[in-house]
């Protein structure tokens, strides 16, 4: 195997590990969303639930995917293996084609997904301060925590006061307002969002691309014909090849 080759072989094998601890943790991530004693809360609000929960399937679904190509394309580099590097090499074209769309629809609809994002909080906020769910309370308390907000009137905020990150009374009035907070925040990370979304498909591509390279070194090695070498001293292989010429000399 010459110098390309194997280096696209220990690439294979670093990018395979890390795809696999990051898909490892967006499913860990959507389990613990969906089963977690701080989020359960999420799961019992009877409005607008429908996107929370098409997200947290999506995240688990999309971890999984992860770990099945990540084991798949490290038994393909590491075994030498033709079948299992075009498996590889398909599933992870199917990946790239989801991660550039993602990307970019991430940053078109920035802004939809932000006022989906502040809807939810309120729903959350409204139903806490009618029910005093303790589940809805937990729920609040992860959003403030995350976004470092509180409710909706920020510093003059009274009634869900006590599921506010904590602090001295100075913290505690210059904390903004969430639903604003979380507008400001995806309108103005969306072009970073979108290059993390491209630059991670950048990455795979050149997986792709030695994935191809190796699938194609280990066809020429099985191809190759196998080559004879011959000597000038015949009678090493045939010791009686000359034995008819050596009576003609007697």
């Amino acid at each position: 195997m010459d110098g390309c080759a194997q280096l696209c072989k220990c690439f294979l094998i670093l990018f395979n590990i890390l795809f696999a601890l990051v898909g490892f943790g967006l499913a860990f991530l959507g389990l613990w969303l969906r089963f977690g004693a701080e989020t359960r809360g999420f799961f019992d609000i009877d409005l607008k639930t429908a996107q929370f929960t098409i997200g947290v399937v999506v995240l688990v679904g999309t971890g999984a995917l992860m770990l099945l190509v990540a084991v798949i394309g490290d038994c393909g580099a590491c075994n030498n293996s033709k079948s299992a590097l075009g498996v590889f090499s398909g599933l992870l074209s199917f990946l790239i084609i989801i991660e550039i769309s993602a990307g970019v629809l991430a940053f078109m609809f920035s802004g939809k997904v932000s006022e989906e994002l502040a809807n939810f909080y309120i729903t959350i906020y409204t139903q806490y301060v009618n029910a005093q769910s303790p589940g809805q309370a937990v729920s609040l308390r992860l959003f403030h925590n995350a976004f470092d907000c509180c409710g909706v009137g920020g510093p003059i905020e009274l009634l869900v006061r006590d599921t506010c990150p904590e602090g001295n009374i100075l913290k505690q009035l210059s904390f903004p307002s969430c639903p604003v907070v979380i507008h400001d925040m995806f309108n103005s990370s969306a072009p970073m969002v979108l290059g993390v979304f491209l630059g991670t498909a950048g990455i795979m591509v050149l997986a792709l691309v030695c994935s191809v390279v190796l699938s194609r070194h280990i066809s020429q090695s099985r191809t190759a014909p196998a080559y004879v070498l011959l000597t000038n001293q015949p009678s090493v292989l045939f010791p009686h090849a000359h034995a008819p010429h050596a009576a003609q000399q007697i």
